[in-house]
């Protein structure tokens, strides 16, 4: 439960037949609306080749991945925040801390592809990317439901369910957090995920 009444945002399946053409549209309105977006691929090369097709198509957009040193992500972070740019595109979003209230959409790419970045724990966690908005909302686009999108989206609609039951019993009208962005920077210095040697191992052969 959030003090702040913000809800887990709301959750959409949609099909990964044309899911890039689709999220250009969801991004067009998205930014539109003046919020910024997150979106995660399954490998590096996915995530360069839309971050170029993006840049193309004159949308200001950067990409993380593990080569990508940290204060180069911190200035990228930095970055997205200020409206410098509008959209990052990355393989692992889930670094805990990641606090960008700004973030309107996250689009996850080829959900129902079981993995270590596909898990129920790493949808969760990558959806609540977008929980610091009140207005924040997730694609995940998919040609199935895997038990984990399935066991994600149950456990989200668990979380809103109580979040709003505590907001109707307070009169809590939810409200998008305001974060400086020093702080945010900050946290990102001396956040760290602990990850098991399989995990990192798995990563790294994806990334």
């Amino acid at each position: 439960i959030r003090p702040t009444g913000l809800i887990d945002p709301e959750c959409t399946v949609k099909p990964a037949v044309n899911q890039v053409e689709d999220l250009i549209d969801e991004i067009k309105n998205t930014v539109a609306r003046g919020f910024r977006i997150l979106v995660t691929t399954l490998t590096k090369k996915m995530a360069e080749d839309l971050t170029s097709y993006l840049q193309e198509l004159t949308y200001k957009v950067s990409y993380l991945h593990s080569t990508i040193q940290t204060l180069e992500r911190i200035e990228i972070i930095r970055d997205l925040r200020n409206g410098n740019i509008d959209i990052i595109v990355g393989v692992n979003l889930l670094r805990e801390g990641l606090d960008i209230p700004e973030c309107g959409l996250v689009a996850i790419l080829d959900a129902d592809k079981e993995g270590f970045l596909r898990s129920e724990t790493s949808l969760i966690q990558t959806i609540g990317r977008a929980a610091r908005n009140s207005e924040g909302r997730v694609l995940l686009y998919a040609d199935k439901i895997t038990n984990s999108m399935q066991k994600a989206l149950e456990e989200t609609s668990r979380r809103r369910a109580i979040q709003r039951e505590y907001n109707k019993k307070h009169n809590i009208i939810p409200k998008t957090i305001t974060t400086k962005i020093h702080a945010l920077l900050e946290l990102e210095k001396v956040s760290n995920v602990v990850k098991t040697d399989k995990t990192s191992n798995e990563l790294q052969n994806i990334i």
